[in-house]
């Protein structure tokens, strides 16, 4: 575990498992939660060699409740304090939902020789909220409809979310597991109000098109057919179209958060991606 101070002073959490000499792997979180959201996949690339580093976003899990900078342009800065840090080279970076743009928009803007590969996992790419742009978007009132949950009773809204669509726990036949929806619940309701209320806006609303536009490495897609939450024609099926090498693997039936209800499935694609 290590603290890293960002350059206006905010500490940042940070698991940093493995050999320091072997390749990085580095994981970014969705909204609300934190790095813990990772410990599967950061176990299991572990296993195989790989240096696993994952991050609790500013004013999420253990890092500091901050009321300002949450934003995307802010969170990759963080991340490039984070990676200059710990000095990582040649890093994987993996992002879920809200990390999937985190890792768009701090891959498109690194340093040379910082990123090797990127993989966005169900992720808000290239942009949600609907637009004259982008007519077949999430209606705005959608997100308006978040805030107003978190603001009023921000507890029950946080056990409602995963038990309903991030895990695909509402449909007919769904397999529950009663310890992901209090492990979803425990790592958002460890982070500042302030900050995800402000971070609906900032997966919702930010367009991410000419963040991937940019992105030279090689980009994997990974998404849920069944994704409630960030539903695949709107995120996906668009954004392998604007970056210069991506690949896209879908996964019928699956939900928002197939990593975690499926890492049996998820967690072989993974490793495969980073061998290559």
């Amino acid at each position: 575990m290590a603290i890293i101070t960002t350059s206006d002073g905010t500490n940042l959490y940070c698991k940093d498992w493995g050999l320091k000499d072997s390749q990085p792997v580095m994981f970014h979180h969705g909204w609300p939660l934190s790095a813990d959201d990772w410990d599967c996949q950061m176990l299991f690339l572990l296993s195989h060699g790989y240096r696993v580093i994952a991050h609790d976003r500013r004013g999420h899990g253990r890092s500091a409740q901050t009321d300002t900078g949450n934003e995307m342009d802010t969170y990759a800065a963080d991340v490039a304090a984070i990676v200059k840090a710990l000095d990582l080279q040649d890093v994987i970076h993996i992002g879920h939902s809200t990390g999937g743009g985190e890792v768009a928009r701090y891959a498109a803007q690194a340093e040379p020789g910082r990123v090797a590969k990127a993989v966005l996992i169900g992720a808000v790419p290239p942009v949600m909220v609907k637009s004259d742009k982008n007519p077949d978007g999430i209606p705005l009132e959608v997100f308006d409809g978040f805030r107003e949950a978190l603001s009023r009773n921000r507890a029950q809204f946080y056990k409602d979310v995963p038990s309903g669509p991030f895990y695909g726990f509402n449909r007919e036949g769904a397999e529950v597991s009663q310890g992901l929806i209090d492990n979803w619940w425990r790592q958002g309701m460890a982070g500042g109000a302030k900050a995800h209320y402000d971070c609906i806006k900032a997966f919702s609303e930010t367009d991410f098109t000419k963040d991937l536009e940019a992105i030279s490495v090689p980009v994997l897609f990974l998404h849920g057919e069944d994704d409630q939450i960030v539903p695949i024609e709107n995120s996906a099926h668009k954004a392998i179209r604007l970056v210069r090498d991506g690949t896209l693997k879908t996964y019928p039936g699956l939900p928002h958060g197939l990593f975690a209800t499926h890492p049996e499935v998820v967690n072989p694609d993974l490793l495969a991606f980073v061998r290559a």
